[in-house]
């Protein structure tokens, strides 16, 4: 008798607290933080300003930053490029459902496989670009800069909620 007690006890705190936070959730929309074009490029020259301040550059050093600097801005300027074509379409998505007009169907298989593939060529070549910017000043630094570079580069990846994915490991080669 008490264990039947004990777990209809259990049940219901159980379904209780799913119902209190089914019904606290914030609307769809105002989850999660979704950065203006400000912020992103104040995140991008936070960033970049942390990185060359990271380094110590030597005046040697400072000859090839310019480089790396426009190449890193590059590469968050096609990545923000990315972030809103991919933000429009599932917007247009959602307004054509909430407008009860036919939603635009979904791609196949196919056309999903061939826009990927053209994603990732597209980030190779910026990729590379960067890799060839980069590497007259990477070879200038010592082997403290090189591992403040890698760290400094991580530092604002997926897992430190920022927006540089595409440096997982600057040292991964060496």
């Amino acid at each position: 008798m008490l264990k039947t007690i004990v777990a209809g006890t259990i049940a219901l705190t159980v379904a209780g607290a799913g119902l209190a936070l089914a019904q606290s959730s914030p609307p769809r929309e105002a989850r999660g933080f979704r950065p203006s074009t400000e912020d992103v490029a104040a995140f991008t020259d936070a960033r970049i300003a942390a990185l060359k301040a990271g380094l110590k550059l030597t005046a040697e050093q400072e000859k090839d930053w310019p480089a790396v600097e426009a190449a890193v801005r590059d590469l968050a300027k096609e990545r923000a490029e990315r972030m809103k074509e991919r933000a429009d379409r599932i917007a247009a998505h959602r307004e054509a459902r909430r407008s009860g007009d036919s939603a635009p169907p979904r791609s196949d298989a196919i056309e999903r496989l061939q826009r990927g593939a053209e994603v990732l060529a597209t980030r190779a070549n910026a990729l590379k670009r960067f890799a060839d910017a980069a590497e007259p000043f990477y070879k200038s630094l010592n082997d403290d800069q090189k591992r403040r570079f890698s760290f400094l580069l991580r530092m604002g990846g997926r897992s430190g909620g920022g927006h540089w994915r595409w440096q997982h490991r600057a040292d991964a080669t060496r």
